[in-house]
């Protein structure tokens, strides 16, 4: 018997690395007949790439199904498990079609690897089959895969820096990162000051201008590539910026969605989008961060540095559980008199080692901030640990394969299951 290697090298792929890609918003149902499946698609619901979908996972196989599409709409991504013999697998799924909208996807996990089986079912209309057991990173590998066309953007990597307190320097370390990934690395790049009342960028880039981020949340739903290339400011050949209001004359009660078209089109614009993030903890800034394809925190070597740190990572982790940890700086380090913690123990600490460690040099980083300039222009030599963590982010990020899109599975499927209950 001839077996399936597309299943089994998809499955192989996503242990190492999963799409940068979020699902779109789509409702997905799964039917499993396994406790072991139902757990994948449970921690598959749970991942950040599928934070947009609403993914719900149910036991009772392709009967529940049936049933259930019986009397209420199906949804746009079904996941049926299924254990039968081939022909009777056929046999099922076509009643399924028969009870579903024309334009539902469908995935098949199935425990026949068979190549023939494989290339019957995609004939006729399923959208993919996986060979059973099946882990979540597999199941989120095939979604997504479902989901990019051939005319799919390549899109950007999203990085989120984050400070474990205020003052600790994480918005200087964004925006010299940024600089760096436009600058030396020759990247296009747009740095999103996401600190909506105080934000910085403006002043360390030395850029004055009305709008913003915050014309792209008044736009009423009507962002779109045109408006967002306007409100953008570019500060040179390959960075632009998208400007903070930093204004204290509006209220900034923002619901946990209201940045997803924003950083959609950001991601279509450029190869690298960095938001700088502020110190908070709401709704959307929690999306932020879980969503991001890279997150780097920046703290000072202090106990409450070394507290906070420890809970950023330990919610991340818990919250993007097939992704790599956060990135850990350690900045300010060597103050004089004041007491610190040893980086090594604070890595112990946190369970992260830091990626460069930053020292203290309050001149050299006042200038640059006064004078609206980079590090690298006003000491080369101290610029250094922006190109490690730039160089970080960069391997980190992977290519992204463009896979042709699947047909919906009505269409043969419903004949076929006529013609067995005809024959």
């Amino acid at each position: 018997m001839t077996q399936v290697p597309h299943t089994q090298d998809t499955q192989q792929a996503a242990k190492v690395k999963l799409s940068d890609r979020l699902a779109p918003k789509i409702r997905i149902t799964a039917f499993c007949e396994t406790s072991e499946t139902h757990a994948a698609v449970a921690a598959t619901a749970a991942d950040r790439r599928m934070l947009r979908a609403n993914v719900e996972p149910n036991m009772g196989g392709i009967k529940s199904a049936i049933l259930q599409y019986r009397s209420t709409p199906s949804p746009d991504l079904m996941v049926i498990e299924h254990q039968a013999p081939d022909d009777r697998m056929l046999e099922e799924l076509g009643q399924l079609a028969e009870v579903c909208d024309a334009d539902t996807r469908v995935i098949v996990i199935g425990y026949s690897n068979d190549i023939r089986l494989y290339r019957k079912l995609i004939d006729h209309g399923i959208s993919d089959y996986l060979v059973g057991p099946i882990d979540s990173p597999a199941l989120i590998s095939a979604i997504l895969r479902l989901y990019e066309g051939n005319d799919s953007k390549k899109l950007g990597r999203t990085c989120a820096f984050i400070g474990a307190k205020g003052g600790v320097g994480s918005s200087t370390v964004a925006h010299n990162v940024a600089a760096t990934l436009a600058d030396q690395m020759k990247l296009d790049v747009i740095l999103a000051d996401m600190d909506l009342p105080f934000g910085t960028a403006g002043l360390d880039f030395n850029v004055d201008s009305a709008q913003g981020i915050a014309e792209a949340l008044e736009s009423g739903g009507k962002l779109d590539e045109q408006l967002f290339e306007r409100l953008l400011d570019k500060c040179s050949e390959r960075l632009n910026i998208l400007l903070a209001p930093t204004t204290l004359d509006r209220h900034y009660d923002l619901n946990e969605e209201d940045f997803d078209a924003l950083i959609d089109l950001a991601r279509a614009s450029a190869s690298h989008v960095v938001f700088d993030m502020p110190h908070l903890w709401s709704a959307w800034a929690r999306r932020m961060l879980v969503t991001a394809d890279e997150v780097v925190v920046t703290a000072v070597p202090d106990l409450a540095n070394l507290r906070n740190t420890k809970s950023l990572v330990d919610i991340l982790n818990k919250a993007r559980p097939n992704d790599a940890p956060p990135r850990l700086i350690l900045n300010q380090v060597g103050m004089s008199k004041r007491p610190e913690i040893k980086a090594a123990e604070f890595a112990e600490a946190v369970g992260l080692d830091p990626i460069v460690v930053i020292p203290f040099d309050p001149k050299l980083f006042g200038n640059a901030s006064n004078n609206g300039q980079m590090i690298a222009d006003v000491a080369a030599h101290a610029a250094a640990p922006f190109a490690t963590i730039s160089a970080a982010i960069l391997e980190s990020g992977g290519l992204r394969a463009q896979q042709s899109e699947r047909r919906g599975f009505l269409s043969l499927l419903s004949g076929l299951s006529k013609r067995r209950k005809t024959a």
